[in-house]
């Protein structure tokens, strides 16, 4: 049994990698194929203004030869000739930009067959008025060298091939627009169809992930009711009884061996002594045996003030439980950074233990470290790096795979440890407890299959993308509502229906999904409010509850990093999209988070 279980779980690993993967490589393509459609736009407006300027040159042109074919007095000529001169010469250049690209103009060789046959037939009157402005100049400047008539025939011409520039000129125009709009086209249309590959790729994940797990968590349960009526008969034969108590010990066993070799943890009592450590701990400690009076702060770390701190943390958290990061120290004098989550629990004879796991995060840490020592030399190049970083991950991984891991982590994962120990406290001498017990494991397995849903709604909705900030909002709250029981209401108090930067909306949705998240969770919360008003500059969004609250001392913990992530992770895209957030809360009396977004 235990055989085909990890079998299953490593196949589950490794689609869920595979689903990962494909969903990451839609993002990175559809980015690169996006980014190429809009360099190649990136001259469409130009081009556009280009050529409108060309209707208004050509009025311009022909009302300068008019007022001087008009002029009689010499110091009124001569800046009349200069300025037709310069809107002669403008007007020239931007028409042969417009056909032939313009590096100074920004305006690329990359004209439609349609726009090219359109030119064909305007250069015949462009000519003919360009010419026709070169008499006049010409003309008034001295009049002694061509005649007045040649003078009357070239107004005659601009005149009259005026209206057919500017008709041709309006065609030209209009083709521009319409293949600019064409452009647009495909690209919403493209844009659509990754949409649908990437909500396919999230079907196909559902199915051959969440699913096969709610089975795995089904199949769980099953065991359990068999295992309740194997056990009534236990009780009149006792050495069948007596058998299968000697089968579940060595089920126990092989799950603490491999979780031995497989994670880094230890067991304590209320008093902070080690009852049990794994084997990957002792490796990393070098402690080939520990005894039952040997403190955890002591194996840890040789430093007086990390041992300290250490059991500081095991007195205050002893009994709510704690995740954070530690110093230790090895006893061959290397410094380590371990992610802590302290998980209280009771045993079978209702004795309360601590189980401790470890994550060894060292080298994320020296990294930081270096990145700080960095910055230093340089503020600015980092803020600049940071937020090149940050935009690029923003990008690429959207799909919240981060949110994905810690909501798994420190949802699922840790009622699937509880889940396990639970199964290993069942006394099966005790049938009342062990019927209470089998009980609580339904309730957590039915939060288990709740977490799942839970995770797998966060994933980014179509309504962000298509509709904007406000419908996301709206359909947050409805599914939420739906799916945890909580009252959750969205009130547009300046009806805000305007379309912000795509990363904005983004941010802004992710930090209040997070604190309603955080209210439904941990505030316990049965009442939500999500208000949004707008001025000509700031959008503000806050988020109300009634939950139990909690005390300022709590929050400047989580600022040090002595509590969850959720709180940081809210600052930090705040903090990206130039946001302000605001956090009021005092206990019993609930909670007020106002994120504020300028707009402008």
């Amino acid at each position: 049994m235990p055989g085909i279980d990890q079998k299953t779980f490593k196949k589950l690993r490794r689609l869920y990698i595979i689903a990962l993967s494909l969903i990451a490589l839609s993002v990175i393509v559809s980015q690169m194929l996006v980014r190429k459609f809009l360099d190649s736009q990136a001259t469409d407006s130009t081009v556009v203004n280009i050529a409108g300027r060309q209707r208004m040159l050509s009025q311009k042109l022909t009302k300068e030869a008019f007022q001087l074919s008009q002029a009689k007095q010499p110091e009124i000529i001569q800046p009349l000739q200069s300025g037709l001169r310069t809107t002669r010469e403008l007007w020239h250049s931007s028409h042969l930009a417009l056909q032939s690209g313009s590096d100074s103009l920004n305006i690329p060789n990359a004209n439609s067959e349609q726009v090219k046959a359109l030119f064909k037939r305007l250069n015949p009157i462009f000519d003919s008025i360009y010419n026709a402005s070169a008499v006049v100049i010409n003309t008034t400047k001295a009049k002694d060298s061509i005649s007045q008539t040649s003078f009357e025939n070239a107004m005659q011409t601009i005149q009259t091939h005026e209206g057919s520039f500017l008709n041709l000129m309006d065609e030209i125009v209009n083709q521009y627009n319409q293949e600019a709009e064409a452009k647009i086209e495909r690209l919403r249309s493209f844009e659509l169809l990754l949409v649908f590959i990437t909500l396919f790729l999230l079907f196909l994940e559902f199915i051959f992930i969440f699913w096969p797990t709610a089975k795995a968590v089904k199949k769980v349960m099953a065991d359990l009711i068999i295992t309740e009526q194997k056990s009534k008969k236990m009780a009149i034969n006792a050495d069948e009884l007596s058998q299968s108590k000697e089968k579940l010990l060595w089920e126990s066993n092989a799950i603490n061996q491999a979780m031995d070799k497989a994670l880094l943890f230890v067991r304590l009592d209320q008093t902070g002594s080690l009852l049990h450590a794994g084997e990957k701990f002792k490796n990393l400690f070098n402690q080939s045996f520990i005894s039952g009076n040997t403190k955890l702060s002591e194996v840890l770390s040789t430093n007086a003030v990390e041992q300290q701190f250490i059991d500081q943390i095991l007195q205050e958290y002893r009994k709510t439980g704690w995740q954070g990061e530690i110093k230790a120290t090895t006893p061959k004098g290397r410094n380590l950074w371990l992610e802590m989550s302290l998980l209280p629990f009771k045993r079978g004879d209702e004795q309360t233990e601590l189980l401790i796991i470890f994550l060894d995060i060292t080298k994320r840490k020296e990294a930081h470290d270096e990145i700080e020592r960095l910055n230093k030399a340089n503020f600015e190049e980092r803020i600049s790096h940071q937020k090149m970083v940050s935009r690029q991950i923003i990008e690429n991984q959207e799909q919240e795979q981060n949110r994905i891991a810690q909501d798994l982590h420190d949802g699922i994962g840790q009622m699937l440890t509880g889940l396990k120990f639970n199964l290993e406290s069942i006394d099966l001498d005790d049938l009342e407890k062990s019927k209470k017990k089998i009980d609580n494991l339904k309730s957590l397995s039915l939060d288990i299959i709740k977490g799942i849903r839970t995770a797998t709604f966060n994933l980014t909705p179509p309504e962000l993308t298509d509709h904007g900030l406000v419908p996301a909002l709206a359909k947050l709250a409805k599914e939420l509502s739906n799916l945890t029981g909580s009252a959750i209401q969205l009130l547009n108090k300046t009806d805000f229906n305007s379309r912000l930067d795509i990363l904005v909306e983004i941010n802004a949705y992710r930090i209040t999904q997070e604190a309603i998240n955080n209210a439904i969770k941990y505030a316990q919360s049965s009442y939500i409010v999500i208000s949004v008003a707008h001025s000509k500059d700031v959008l503000s969004i806050s988020i109300d509850d009634d939950g139990k609250g909690f005390s300022i001392e709590e929050l400047q913990a989580e600022r040090r990093g002595d509590g969850g992530m959720g709180m940081t992770f809210m600052r930090e895209r705040t903090h990206y999209i130039n946001g302000r957030l605001f956090v009021n809360s005092e206990l019993g009396k609930g909670t007020r988070i106002t994120l504020n977004i300028p707009i402008n």
